[in-house]
């Protein structure tokens, strides 16, 4: 496609919606693309020989990583900063304090929860974010510095893969937000395509440059993860992908990449949740927490797997345990217990206790770090198993509540439908 707009159809209930530009396919691969819920990259040890840049090695950089990947992302913005004012002309730097901002962006917003991502239903629904216009500023400026840096360097050296890499991180990082925060998908799509564009030309010159796998590789999986009837429309614009090469990508970066090992781990869970296979995405997951058992969201994730996978019992106890850790002082330093309430909330409903469940879908809506988006959930979700146990009054609260929390939203007109009528079940 290569930056032009490919009109494709919308598959609706089994058939082609020709009014769609493409939406569907555009909001996957852009949600997806850095969808790197609870991504946290770490440079190598060693690197095993493969091609990098070699700031990638130096103490500071590796020191703000210490605090990146424990989700102390000021402490991290802090050192990457330095690193930057250090190094003002090469762009990796810049991209440094750009993933530190965006990702700490992201999880102050909730968009780290990986059970909002394991359907389609963040693509289809109205999901208004409460956007920071100071960070998002900040966000754009550190990418269009960021590439401009790297499209200086290219101008010079057409075949500078370092500032190919650079322009291709910076690319896709804005292409997370865009799609995240801002729900622009179509912009998310078009510059998750030209990082992929620079990536593959990084490969191209040099193969030995693994990190530069990781984004071909969810392109080529996410491409091939498609419903055929899209794969022939868009295979008409040259786009093409093959789940298992994709994966296979992801593995490499994942055994040897030096920015992308953490990162290529999280999107192999993710993917695998989505096959529904569980116990592989639990057995990657728990790979990463036992290197980083102070990472809230690794912790949260095992949990989270292990709600998918049907072990109740198991995701109650590792929430709980969760939720009992994020209480002591210091241990995470910085745990989002609304995610853990509600993924409680979510396994205790599935086991019907839904008089247990109620109070935690409330202890969720209710930290004082929720992100709207949550809230609106947790309060819809709440009022529906207080209906189930004929808790009217308290039911009718939480819908009107989760309308206040934004009435323009999908969760307001479900708050509105279980108003009009009380929720009685699927």
């Amino acid at each position: 496609m290569h930056g032009q707009a490919v009109q494709v159809g919308c598959i609706v209930s089994g058939r082609v919606d020709l009014r769609g530009k493409w939406t569907r396919v555009a909001g996957f691969v852009a949600g997806i693309l850095l969808l790197i819920a609870a991504s946290c990259v770490c440079p190598a040890e060693n690197a095993g020989g493969v091609s990098t840049n070699p700031l990638n090695y130096e103490p500071l950089v590796r020191e703000a990583y210490q605090h990146f990947y424990i989700l102390d992302y000021d402490g991290a913005v802090a050192r990457f900063k330095q690193v930057a004012d250090a190094h003002p002309d090469d762009p990796l730097a810049t991209d440094y304090v750009l993933n530190a901002n965006i990702f700490r962006e992201l999880y102050r917003l909730d968009l780290l929860d990986t059970t909002f991502y394991a359907n389609d239903g963040f693509l289809t629904g109205r999901h208004p974010v409460p956007e920071d216009p100071t960070a998002r500023e900040r966000i754009f400026m550190l990418t269009d510095r960021a590439v401009e840096l790297a499209n200086r360097r290219l101008s010079a050296n057409s075949r500078d893969v370092e500032a190919l890499f650079s322009r291709a991180w910076a690319r896709s990082l804005k292409a997370a937000y865009l799609a995240m925060v801002e729900r622009s998908f179509s912009g998310g799509f078009h510059l998750a395509n030209q990082a992929r564009s620079d990536d593959e030309r990084v490969l191209e010159m040099d193969p030995g440059y693994v990190d530069a796998r990781m984004v071909v590789g969810i392109y080529q999986y996410v491409v091939g993860a498609l419903p055929l009837p899209f794969k022939i429309m868009i295979g008409f614009a040259g786009i093409h992908g093959s789940k298992e090469n994709g994966m296979q990508m992801l593995r490499a970066s994942a055994a040897h990449g030096v920015l992308t090992e953490v990162e290529s781990k999280t999107v192999m869970a993710l993917f695998l949740r989505r096959e529904g296979k569980y116990q592989q995405a639990i057995g990657v997951i728990r790979d990463l927490k036992q290197q980083y058992p102070r990472n809230f969201l690794f912790c949260l994730e095992e949990a989270n797997l292990l709600k998918d996978a049907g072990e109740g019992p198991l995701a109650i106890a590792a929430y709980r345990t969760l939720l009992a850790e994020a209480r002591k002082a210091d241990y995470f330093p910085s745990a989002h217990m609304d995610l853990a309430w509600f993924g409680l909330a979510e396994t205790l409903r599935g086991q019907r206790l839904f008089g247990e469940s109620a109070p935690a879908y409330q202890h969720a809506a209710w930290q004082p770090e929720t992100g709207a988006e949550l809230r609106r959930r947790s309060l819809v979700a709440a009022g529906q198993v207080l209906d189930l146990i004929n808790e009217r009054e308290r039911a009718l609260a939480s819908y009107h509540a989760a309308i206040d929390a934004g009435p323009d939203s999908t969760q307001a007109d479900l708050a509105r439908k279980y108003i009009r009528s009380a929720y009685v079940g699927r």
